[in-house]
């Protein structure tokens, strides 16, 4: 029985850092005149069609830098508060595998571009929402460097169909890679589904990349081990495992998740600790939720980096540094913060809010025309969140466009959402003038004529009221009982008969409140 099987572990850490692959949305690739598969005009192309002689390796053919991309991968390491490199190179990384004909990456090992950064994270439950009473994590970032991609291994013939060999596409061979390496900071896989999750989404705020992880335009690769307190006293931690090419939130907490309970198991049977040699790299399992065994992990010099003598260094001066940082701009978690604790929104209306930078600026254009109208500002927040996560949302998907493409005026949003929270409109109202202005056969020219015209108003009229309140208590006497029993819920049929007198201009909390009352029963 060894030392291991023989001890107890009292108490188990979960440590996790994360290299994320993203690929730049550049019009070429990093080193080549090729078109990039990353880059919209080129999305679906035909297998082995955006190539050229340096990405066939052909005798002759040189690099050439694309500075577009090292713009994007600054930027990209300014948003993560990183150091930039004054200096850096190219390197190459000899492996040999099908799908690199050259049979080395160009990549920056020793002198990266962007380094010593961090970010402050909001941990993700989950049903993937931020929790922001749990508070933020600061994780360090170690390195953000440019690489070039390798190409892709198909196991099926295109279209479909069963191969019993490896075909290669070369399209994603060359095109512009950041990896972004963080310390490991992490302690839940709560945390890093909330850094992988705020990734993303800042790199699609900058225009960086679109990150559509079904086309492996981001990969997240979490390295886990544990910390295993012992009962006499002494720590260990258990040999790193990284998990290769998550494309999916879902993996990244199932891989993090399935580790932390398999590795003290593995320690136990086989007393394995941290140290040279002993990283493995593993698959994700997604039909059986468990990561697989791929191979041992090479080290650094496994690879024979040595400076790539084709290509210069890359030298970044203030100015050039100056220029790219004023594109910066609020980031997700800040704003998503704001919005919780500036607007009292809650978090899943912030998240909502949030995913797409369109979307969130059209959202705080139209609170800004609420709040010029005379609302203040958390009202106008709260009812235009209100009404675009509803209604505007299910317009936007039922048109697959974004918010903000719909047509509807900020103006008009404001004006909707101040007669609504002046209780001009009720809130089926305030739906229908909404989906009228986002009518693609005719625009409103005034949201207030329209409510009028179709008599949407509400109509106060108490004696009304109070007749048609009486006539539908005589005729639904079961839904009275059932509100005296204490099944308020009830309430719901009555209001609603109410309303059908009054051709819905009656407001819907008003007729609430006063059958309660005429009935004696607390709402």
């Amino acid at each position: 029985m060894s030392m291991a099987q023989q001890a107890s572990i009292m108490h188990a850490e979960l440590i996790v850092g994360m290299e994320i692959h993203i690929e730049l949305a550049t019009r070429t690739k990093m080193f080549a005149r090729a078109g990039n598969p990353a880059h919209e005009d080129f999305a679906d192309a035909q297998p082995n069609t955006l190539i050229d002689p340096l990405v066939l390796a052909l005798p002759g053919a040189l690099p050439v830098m694309n500075r577009q991309a090292v713009d994007l991968a600054m930027l990209v390491g300014l948003a993560l508060r990183c150091s930039i490199a004054t200096h850096s190179r190219w390197d190459r990384k000899s492996y040999t595998y099908p799908d690199l004909p050259k049979g080395y990456q160009i990549s920056q090992y020793p002198l990266p571009l962007c380094f010593d950064g961090s970010v402050d994270v909001v941990p993700e439950d989950e049903r993937g929402v931020w929790d922001l009473e749990r508070g933020t994590r600061r994780i360090g970032i170690e390195r953000a460097h440019l690489e070039e991609d390798a190409g892709k291994l198909l196991h099926e013939a295109p279209g479909g169909g069963r191969i019993d060999f490896s075909i290669v596409d070369l399209n994603r061979a060359g095109t512009p890679l950041l990896e972004v390496v963080t310390r490991p900071d992490f302690r839940s896989a709560d945390e890093a589904v909330g850094f992988a999750r705020q990734l993303r989404m800042m790199c699609r705020y900058l225009g960086v990349s679109e990150c559509v992880m079904q086309r492996g335009q981001i990969r997240f690769e979490p390295n886990i081990n544990m910390r295993l307190t012992l009962e006499d006293g002494r720590i260990v931690s258990s040999p790193i495992v990284e998990v290769k090419n998550l494309n999916s939130f879902r993996a990244v907490r199932g891989a993090i998740e399935h580790e932390a309970i398999e590795q003290p198991r593995r320690w136990l049977a086989d007393g394995r600790e941290h140290g040279q040699g002993t990283k493995s790299t593993r698959g994700w399992d997604d039909a059986r939720g468990v990561t697989v065994p791929q191979r041992e992990k090479e080290d650094a010099h496994d690879y024979r980096y040595f400076p790539d003598p084709d290509l210069v260094p890359v030298e970044v001066d203030r100015e050039w540094q100056l220029r790219v940082a004023a594109r910066l701009c609020e980031a997700p978690s800040e704003r998503f913060t704001r919005f919780v604790r500036s607007f009292e929104l809650t978090p899943k209306e912030s998240l909502a809010l949030i995913e797409e930078r369109q979307t969130c600026e059209y959202f705080e254009r139209a609170v800004d025309d609420a709040v010029e109208a005379g609302l203040d500002r958390v009202r106008a927040a709260r009812g235009v969140a209100n009404l675009v996560l509803q209604v505007g949302a299910r317009l936007a998907n039922d048109r697959s466009v974004r918010l903000d493409q719909l047509g509807v005026a900020t103006s008009q949003v404001a004006e909707i959402v101040k007669m609504r929270t002046q209780g001009e409109i009720s809130a089926a109202a305030a739906n229908t003038l909404f989906e009228q202005c986002a009518a693609t056969d005719a625009r409103l020219a005034s949201v207030r004529e329209a409510a009028n015209t179709q008599g949407l108003l509400i109509v106060r009229d108490d004696a009304a009221m109070a007749r048609w309140i009486e006539e539908v208590l005589v005729e639904q006497a079961a839904a009275v009982d059932q509100i005296r029993a204490g099944k308020t819920q009830a309430v719901g049929r009555l209001i609603g008969e109410v309303m059908k007198r009054s051709s819905g201009q009656a407001d819907a909390s008003e007729v609430r409140a006063a059958i309660f009352k005429r009935l004696g029963v607390d709402a």
